[in-house]
């Protein structure tokens, strides 16, 4: 624990009586002649404690501490941060594909005669199995059971691998389905703000400090911990020893003064926020909270912001620890000894109630709480950000009014998914599409003879989701409120076309809930609870209720979801949903009642109630008052105590019904649909460089804001995509296909995955949606997977081309390899998202970057022409590459892309064609 070579900024405190704490003084850094520290925003400083405390002279150096205390607001440089952190965490969809590498390193070592114990995590690592429960049973009493039992039987093989991986590495602890959302419990049992460690019989304290495989991660930021998401494959290399690594971060200030009105949530903040830091351009920068505000934020308040991160671009957006923090940790009962801890620990490192009037920032954003309006964001991205009120003409523009028509399906879309629905179901539905003021409807009857309208604008999935707001008591209880009221003014659903749910990710949620007694009026309305998990936010909403899905595709509606999400990517909440809107969980129940995105709820009734008379939004809406009250009187830690400890880990009877695989090395199943050994490591004696890609031919062509949703959607698999047709070939059935998120630990199903989201739309395929591009010389349109393997036998390396924000959204590390594995040897983009860079980084694809004012359109690339890109040896980070290419119209042309490989440590892991080859070869030559 002690670093050799900074002995002497080791301090002690007695934190009581015989229990002596040590912990590296960022005081005697500051008084080292290190003055600038008094002037480092709070992040910062965790990090510079972080190098302290792990220098070692080599991966950690002199020079490394000396750059991050003299930090300069305006002008950070581009210097890499080697950051260890104490703790990883997990979720499923991208835990899988992490133990199955780790699983196919041990094979390597054993096939080559070493010991597969030495993949070892060297920080502990919590995964938490919360991606994966769907919503197939809703509005009835045992659902959660039924969608539980149902989990169970589609990821049984998925599963027991993770209890296999459970036993088989050290410090490798898995908590069941149903136990909440990873993030959720993060913050409110797994963070401790301060750890603690042993060595030499002396205890050291140092801040808590993690990654996560979920770019949400940065929900923690919230408790004032340095945390936030990565990719699969450098969370694999963390636990493996090797520092996560990113350029010097500009730190924004966010300047928060007054409160919020009455009325207003966390979650119309946060979308507003989202929006502003948009515009702000923060992409790889820390955000960081101050200002008498924060005062009048609770820390749930602070976590759905914090939560929100990934949206607006940033690496984290922190809030200093204060007195709510220590509340809060005591509310969710965190001993009185670790609040002692934390507050003694941050007073002595000057980073308790900091004074700001010395902090510099490299940027500040003024917020005024009091001017946030009700918000919603969509249809389509989370920065859409908008007043209330505008939601219906919104609609109308995007999806009436055809001001985007390329958001509309061709023709031939609208067949293949009509014959894609049919295939699954066994019948094909005939149109019978009415028109009137430019909404279309159709008619639905059921079996029962029961007839619903469905039109454009209709809302199909109404879902109370997400750790976003389902972690915020304030929400929820907000929405019990709603519910009562709208109860008591005889309002109700139509729960034959609205798909309704209640999925929160803490069981604490549901005990407080049904202690305030408005669990019986959120099911009155069809919001029973569902499960505990992302459920509807990751896109396991489940099948629309019977015959809506055929009446959608046949009729070409477009209709709506709202849900209290974080993300409403295309295709990402429901495949035959096109509109879907992010609020607050109380306001998505006031739409569901309306029924339609299409009424401005300010100003016009929700709908007539059970008398005929007409009921407003206003009329229900609670009073910030009543929530404060009732939120005080239900909560307590005792409801904190209970779910967790021991008792988390046994919150399922069908997990711990699986028993675990034993032993040190996986047995492989070479019938497993779901389990593959991945082929990452075959190539493990690459020569160590960077070659020129020499007449690639360009595989795929996108726009701007291409999500890692597009890249490698985590949803439903289509019956006629390639995927699919994969699985029907080794004889599982459609009902079996589960979602390319719970298939990712098979990469034949993940590689055919690959750009096969049906809303993607390839510039090369003009006027066609989903994975199809054309095939050079013949000009045959197939499928992007197609056309890779043929490209593959014709030893044609490929690159793809792309515009702004490349890669926004989930931590996906599969939006990474299954382009390599494609054989996509650079992504060509004017901007990237941060993680999925560092990803392509991760899997040695090279990022490659258009000079200002230049894309793919402005420089009138032939895409039927072969493009080469020259690298000039040696290539160093941040350095010019050379694209030559053919013009439209004839003639040559060359353009400077500038390589976005940011740091030396970045260069080797492309030169090693990997993170986790480069991470292998070091262990080798370690022993």
């Amino acid at each position: 624990m002690v670093a050799s070579g900074m002995e002497k900024y080791v301090d002690t405190f007695e934190l009581r009586p015989g229990k002596t704490i040590n912990f590296y003084s960022l005081k005697k850094l500051r008084e080292d002649g290190n003055e600038r520290i008094s002037k480092l925003p709070f992040s910062i400083r965790v990090v510079l404690e972080s190098l302290v405390r792990n220098f070692d002279g080599k991966l950690i150096t002199e020079e490394d501490v000396k750059a991050l205390s003299e930090w300069n607001p305006k002008n950070p440089g581009d210097r890499d941060i080697p950051f260890k952190v104490s703790r990883i965490l997990m979720q499923d969809f991208t835990g899988v594909p992490a133990v199955v590498d780790l699983a196919a390193m041990r094979e390597y070592l054993v096939k080559i005669g070493k010991k597969d114990t030495l993949i070892q995590p060297d920080v502990p690592v919590d995964l938490i199995i919360d991606h994966s429960v769907q919503v197939d049973a809703f509005n009835t009493v045992n659902a959660v059971e039924i969608n539980q039992e149902k989990e169970i039987e589609r990821n049984k093989e998925r599963y027991l691998l993770l209890k296999w991986a459970g036993q088989a590495f050290n410090g490798f602890r898995v908590f069941p389905p149903s136990a909440g959302i990873c993030h959720q419990i993060n913050l409110e049992y797994l963070a401790t703000c301060v750890s603690t460690s042993s060595a030499g019989g002396q205890t050291y304290a140092f801040p808590d400090t993690m990654v996560g495989t979920d770019s949400h991660t940065t929900m923690v930021n919230g408790l004032g911990i340095v945390g936030f998401g990565v990719g699969g494959i450098e969370a694999e290399a963390a636990l493996l020893n090797q520092p996560v690594s990113f350029t010097t971060p500009n730190v924004v200030g966010v300047h928060l003064k007054g409160r919020l009105n009455d009325g207003i949530t966390a979650a119309d903040f946060a979308l507003t926020l989202t929006r502003l830091l948009r515009e702000k351009n923060v992409v790889g920068a820390f955000v960081e909270f101050f200002g008498d505000g924060l005062k009048n934020l609770s820390l749930q308040d602070r976590a759905t912001l914090s939560n929100m991160c990934p949206e607006y671009g940033a690496t984290i957006a922190i809030f200093p620890p204060d007195e709510e923090t220590l509340k809060y940790l005591k509310m969710t009962g965190r001993s009185q000894e670790q609040i002692s801890l934390i507050r003694e620990y941050y007073t002595r490192q000057e980073m308790f109630n900091i004074d700001y009037s010395k902090v510099e920032y490299s940027d500040i954003l003024e917020v005024d709480l009091s001017s946030i309006k009700p918000s919603v964001s969509g249809p389509s991205q989370p920065k859409q950000q908008m007043p209330l009120e505008e939601i219906g003409k919104n609609f109308m523009e995007i999806f009436v009014d055809k001001k985007e028509s390329a958001e509309k399906p061709t023709l031939d879309d609208t067949t293949r998914w009509s014959e894609e629905s049919a295939k699954a179901n066994g019948k094909v539905q005939e149109p019978n599409t009415e028109l009137k003021g430019g909404i279309k409807s159709a008619k639905i009857k059921y079996d029962d003879g029961y007839e619903v309208t469905l039109s454009d604008g209709d809302i199909v999935i109404s879902s109370i989701t997400s750790c976003t707001n389902t972690s915020n008591p304030s929400a929820m209880i907000g929405a019990g409120l709603l519910a009562k009221k709208a109860v008591e003014h005889g309002l109700k659903i139509n729960n034959r076309k609205v798909k309704t749910s209640f999925a929160p990710g803490s069981r604490v949620v549901s005990d407080y809930i049904k202690k305030a007694g408005l669990d019986t009026y959120l099911e009155k309305l069809g919001y029973g609870l569902v499960g505990y998990g992302c459920i509807t936010c990751i896109g396991n909403s489940g099948p629309l209720i019977d015959k809506q899905s055929e009446t959608i595709n046949a009729n070409n509606l477009a209709v709506a979801s709202v849900l209290s999400g974080n993300r409403n990517y295309e295709s990402r909440i429901n495949r035959d949903i096109r509109a879907n809107y992010l609020m607050s969980p109380p306001l998505l129940i006031a739409f569901g009642i309306a029924g339609t995105v299409l009424k401005d709820l300010t100003k016009e009734p929700l709908a007539k109630n059970d008398k005929g008379e007409d009921v407003y939004l206003k009329d229900i809406w609670p009073k910030q008052e009543e929530i404060n009250e009732i939120v005080d009187k239900v909560i307590s830690e005792s409801m904190y105590e209970k779910e967790y400890g021991n008792n988390i880990f046994n919150v399922n009877p069908y997990w711990n019904g699986l028993t675990a695989p034993s032993g040190t090395s996986y047995k492989w199943e070479d019938k497993s649909t779901y389990i593959r050994l991945p082929p990452f490591f075959d190539e493990l004696d690459r020569p160590e460089k960077i070659d020129s890609i020499n007449n690639a031919t360009v595989l795929a062509v996108f726009g701007d804001s291409i999500s890692t949703d597009h890249i490698s959607p985590a949803g439903a698999i289509g019956v006629d995509s390639p995927a699919g047709r994969y699985l029907i070939s080794l004889g599982v059935e459609p009902k079996d296909f589960n979602t390319y998120g719970t298939r990712r630990g098979n990469h034949e199903v993940m590689m055919r995955g690959t750009f096969a989201n049906n809303r993607i739309k390839n510039l090369m395929v003009p006027g066609k949606e989903g994975g199809f591009t054309v095939v050079y010389p013949e000009n045959k349109t197939t499928t992007i997977y197609e056309a890779a393997m043929e490209y593959k036998k014709r030893k044609v390396p490929l690159i793809v081309i792309a515009g702004a924000e490349y890669g926004s959204g989930s931590s996906r590390d599969w939006a990474a390899k299954g382009p390599s594995l494609l054989g996509v040897k650079a992504i060509i983009a004017k901007s990237f998202e941060r993680i999925h860079r560092s990803n392509l980084v991760g899997m040695g694809i090279v990022p490659l970057q258009f000079k200002s004012g230049e894309d793919a359109s402005s420089l009138k690339i032939d895409y039927s022409k072969p493009v080469s890109v020259e690298f000039t040896d040696p290539v160093t980070p941040r350095s010019t590459a050379k694209m030559h290419y053919s013009k439209i119209g004839g003639g040559d042309a060359t353009t400077d892309l500038t390589i976005r490989i940011d740091s030396p440590i970045e260069l080797e892991y492309v030169k090693s064609g990997g993170i986790l080859n480069y991470v292998l070869k070091n262990i080798l030559r370690d022993n």
